[in-house]
């Protein structure tokens, strides 16, 4: 009895052991979950005439569920802190970002068929009436990304652009 004992005892820690050792499948290592991964690294952000206005700092987390923007425009007046993430409810890409003004932005989108990650907001209402802002990201054939903020009426034709920045990734330093 002891044997049996014994034998079951061995099995069930073995079969534990093994279960601990076995890491759970990455929730979020899917193609529609990478779709945006083009715009993670460190960041200096362009203007279109060259000058400098910015970092961006775009880190994933949570296992890869999440890609958190961390914005500071050139003299650091002005930060800001996004968290982007791919909803499987309705497979739509969502970006909430929160800046150190008290703007709070909420998009949805997702990948066009050029390949750039395209988001846009509800209808919301400002002192000049209602628009829409939509914001475009484009991967570059040099590595850099294009980010355009776009002001959309509700016709969604634009009628300004809010901002412009081209970003370029950092020296890695070892």
């Amino acid at each position: 009895m002891k044997t049996l004992s014994l034998i079951i005892i061995t099995t069930l820690f073995s079969l534990t052991a093994s279960m601990a050792q076995t890491k759970a499948p990455c929730a979020c290592c899917t193609e529609n979950h990478s779709a945006f991964d083009f715009w993670e690294g460190d960041w200096t952000v362009y203007s279109p005439g060259g000058n400098i206005i910015g970092t961006n700092n775009i880190v994933k987390m949570e296992d890869n569920c999440v890609l958190q923007e961390n914005w500071v425009a050139s003299g650091g007046v002005t930060t800001g802190t996004s968290y982007n993430f791919f909803d499987l409810s309705d497979s739509t890409w969502n970006q909430v970002w929160i800046s150190n003004t008290g703007n709070i932005l909420r998009l949805k989108g997702n990948i066009n068929e050029n390949g750039a990650m395209v988001m846009k907001s509800h209808l919301v209402s400002g002192p000049n009436g209602k628009f829409y802002n939509k914001i475009t990201w484009t991967k570059n054939k040099d590595g850099s990304v294009t980010q355009i903020w776009e002001i959309l009426n509700q016709k969604n034709e634009s009628i300004s652009q809010a901002f412009e920045g081209i970003y370029k990734k950092k020296p890695t330093t070892k």
